[in-house]
């Protein structure tokens, strides 16, 4: 299938307009993606329909904790990625080629169905490397009454994201560090065009965030702090989650400090209502709790979701509105 967002050059070479690494790709070479190339001067979506992993999984490992709580989700993923993250935690299928299966879009969208899904989600590595097969995946899931969910990097330009997002319902998009340094050096990108994503995507569909705590990295009160002021500027109603970084791939640093997670979260608690702790069960750090009252309206464990403290969408206690979506 022919690629969207690209432009032809001279000598057959293209230019891929998807994300901001905006390749130049010579015939019969590929994006950093690794699933865009050019053919002949065409650019090819050749990792259309191309899955590397398909299963199902509780909405709260996406993690989303506010959309659809306890409810589970039909996963599916690409093999390749934009970004080149040297701490990836999943580098087997994001950083190298690995076999896949071809599932159409009309299939996907059934086999949701079929399992009582509440839609698919597009993870594991990044979904808009996948532009066009979530785009026809994605009408063929809402056409039978379901939901579309992306976790992402937040790495593409601006008007392939507002074309995509009248179909999406929910995303989790990472946000690795304020620090652009950090972005240029680690990961192969500018953290500009990711705060920008959340910034637009927040105004069209649910939106939580994920910062993974890396070890001497992105783990200063300063880190979390410039998090927490410019997050609580956008909208301080976006659930925030700190996950546990544990060594991987090209990354040595060890394992994040419980202490510096439990530093996260109460540095992000004074600027916004809803923050987690993820990847480690630190009592509490799960739990939603009422921004109002502090009444608790759901415990988790991991996985495990219970309603505790809501009735007909609000706080049980002090009657203030429930900010998930379909509780």
């Amino acid at each position: 299938m022919e690629a969207s967002y690209y432009t032809k050059l001279d000598n057959s070479r293209v230019r891929c307009e998807l994300c901001p690494n905006r390749c130049s790709i010579p015939a019969g070479g590929s994006g950093i993606c690794r699933i865009r190339v050019n053919r002949d001067g065409t650019l090819v979506a050749e990792g259309y329909g191309e899955v590397v992993s398909l299963a199902m999984d509780p909405i709260e490992k996406k993690p989303l904790y506010h959309f659809h709580p306890g409810r589970r989700i039909l996963s599916s993923g690409a093999n390749g990625c934009n970004l080149s993250c040297a701490f990836c935690q999943n580098h087997q299928i994001s950083q190298s080629t690995v076999p896949t299966h071809r599932v159409d879009p009309v299939t996907l969208a059934e086999t949701a169905l079929q399992e009582d899904s509440i839609g698919v989600a597009y993870t594991y590595t990044e979904p808009f490397v996948w532009w066009e097969y979530i785009r026809d995946a994605g009408l063929a899931v809402r056409e039978r009454g379901m939901v579309n969910v992306l976790i992402t990097n937040g790495y593409v330009n601006e008007q392939p994201l507002r074309d995509i997002l009248p179909l999406v319902d929910a995303m989790n998009i990472d946000v690795k560090s304020m620090n652009d340094e950090f972005y240029r050096k680690h990961c192969g990108g500018r953290l500009a065009d990711v705060l920008r994503t959340v910034e637009i995507a927040q105004e069209f569909c649910h939106v939580e965030i994920t910062n993974l705590v890396i070890t001497g990295y992105n783990d200063s009160d300063d880190d979390f702090h410039r998090l927490t002021d410019w997050l609580a500027g956008v909208n301080s109603k976006i659930p925030l989650h700190f996950s546990r970084y544990f060594p991987r791939y090209l990354f040595t640093a060890p394992q994040t400090p419980v202490e510096r997670l439990r530093r996260a979260y109460d540095i992000a608690r004074q600027k916004l209502d809803y923050v987690y702790v993820g990847n480690i069960d630190i009592p509490g750090s799960s739990d939603t709790f009422c921004p109002r009252c502090g009444a608790r309206l759901v415990a988790r464990h991991y996985y495990s979701f219970a309603l505790e403290g809501i009735e007909n969408g609000s706080c049980a206690s002090c009657g203030a509105t429930v900010d998930m979506v379909s509780v």
